[in-house]
């Protein structure tokens, strides 16, 4: 029976390799110190196969790229050192447990066909964010097969379920597997770095090295989307696959290094993996609070809310389209109105579809086919499974009237929404959305929806809605 016995963060900048740095990497020297002492580690755990992540490779938004070659490799040419060659034997048989593991949770990995790595320029070659890590494991170890995961943008508690995929295989194998979660953290704390400032960079570290320390994992799994992309982190879907590999055991962290120079930060960590122990199965302490949670949302819900929620239920149980339930309130059943459903699970967008304008008898009947769209109908998503229906939580829209207008100016983006519109092409975007700070990107946003470029003449228009959780 495998296990992996250890796992590791560790940062990627190409500037700690000697060859690349060419001594900048002195402005580094805290990193590439415990880097050389993670490598030295490592060789004393014998691992024979060393399983690593990377925000660098082929990132699809609902698959996850795991080459299948039987021999990987790749190079730092790109950025200056021609000589430093890496190449590994590919751990086949394990990445095809993974895969297959991972296809019973519903989540979709493994190689690609070569018409789509051309398609999308995919070319087989190990990244820098897996190349650095190995570079200095390589100086002290030798003999090791590797497995190469690339992330992918799914919700992080799918990534958290598909490293237990990754746990489940090795532990159906005979391997003695290191994990390397390979990432930097906030790209943006000072203006040195070319991302910018925000203060939010020196939080997400702060959060980070806090979860690391105390073993708190859920933190990291409550990271909204918002709050990422504020800070600039980097390797964020990295770690959550690995703790997923490591769930349900005793966890002893010891943090190697933490520094922030150029504006970056990088932390260095090794936690070790003792005996399995079910208290510290994270997913299903997660899931006892989800329901709780969940139970106080139901109560709060009104008439419009709970329409939603029925209409999706039933066709997702039942195939079919409610009738208007008795007792629904009469103003729902009068007025017209255009009408938008949104559905989030665990804080993150499931799906969201609505009319501008009354396409409907009745605001009722806006309701109940809109939450049958967003839940089955939206392109950005697989349709939602039975099995998923408890976690959800739905807010509903009514639109009033829109107003034409001349400029931005005339926009709030919290109390008016907004439409733009160009011949036959239209967007709309709501107000009060997370992460829509401003009227540039509101409309930036709505211009994207309608494929409307932006040095297009095109219209706009601005609205109020009620909204109903």
């Amino acid at each position: 029976m495998g296990k992996i016995i250890s796992s590791y963060v560790f940062p990627h900048p190409p500037i700690i390799v000697p060859e690349v740095g060419k001594g900048g990497e002195l402005d580094a020297l805290q990193t590439v110190n415990a880097a050389n002492k993670a490598a030295s580690d490592i060789y004393n755990e014998k691992p024979t196969t060393i399983i690593i992540t990377t925000p660098h490779g082929a990132c699809f938004a609902d698959y996850i790229y795991i080459p299948i070659e039987t021999n990987l490799q790749g190079d730092l040419s790109r950025f200056g050192a021609t000589e430093v060659k890496l190449k590994y034997q590919n751990n086949v048989e394990l990445v095809n447990r993974i895969v297959v593991n991972a296809k019973e949770k519903g989540i979709y990995s493994g190689d690609l066909e070569e018409s789509l790595k051309k398609k999308y320029r995919v070319s087989g070659e190990l990244d820098h964010g897996t190349l650095v890590p190995l570079y200095f494991v390589s100086k002290k170890l030798e003999g090791f097969k590797i497995v190469n995961i690339s992330i992918a943008s799914l919700p992080l508690r799918e990534l958290y379920t598909f490293g237990k995929c990754i746990q489940k295989a090795v532990e159906e194998s005979d391997e003695r597997v290191v994990f390397i979660a390979s990432g930097d953290l906030s790209h943006r704390l000072s203006d040195e770095s070319s991302y910018g400032y925000h203060p939010r960079g020196k939080e997400f570290d702060d959060l980070f090295i806090h979860t690391v320390k105390n073993m708190e994992i859920e933190n990291l799994l409550q990271i909204d989307e918002e709050f990422s992309q504020s800070a600039g982190e980097c390797g964020l879907r990295s770690f959550v696959i690995m703790f997923g590999a490591v769930d349900g055991f005793d966890l002893k962290p010891e943090i190697y290094s933490y520094e922030g120079p150029f504006g970056i930060g990088y932390a260095v960590a090794r936690i070790e993996v003792g005996e399995r122990n079910e208290s510290r199965e994270v997913l299903k302490s997660l899931k006892k609070k989800d329901l709780k949670r969940i139970q106080e949302v139901r109560k709060m819900e009104d008439p419009y809310v709970k329409l939603a929620r029925k209409a999706l239920e039933t066709y997702v149980k039942e195939d079919r389209v409610i009738d208007i339930p008795e007792g629904t309130p009469q103003e729902i059943l009068k007025a017209r109105a255009g009408t938008f459903v949104s559905i989030k699970k665990h804080g993150e967008l499931r799906g969201c579809i609505g009319t501008i304008g009354p396409a409907r008898k009745n605001i009722a009947e806006e309701i109940i086919y809109n939450a049958i769209s967003s839940g089955t109908q939206d392109p950005r998503f697989f349709p939602i499974e039975p099995d998923e229906l408890d976690d959800l939580v739905y807010s509903v829209d009514i639109l009033k009237e829109a107003e034409p207008i001349e400029s931005m100016e005339e926009l709030d983006v919290d109390k008016f929404g907004v439409i733009v519109r160009s011949g036959r092409k239209s967007g709309l975007l709501l107000p009060n959305l997370e992460g829509i700070d401003s009227p540039d990107k509101q409309v930036s946003i709505a211009l994207q929806k309608a494929g409307i470029r932006a040095d297009e003449n095109y219209e706009m228009e601005r609205f109020e809605v009620v909204r109903h959780k």
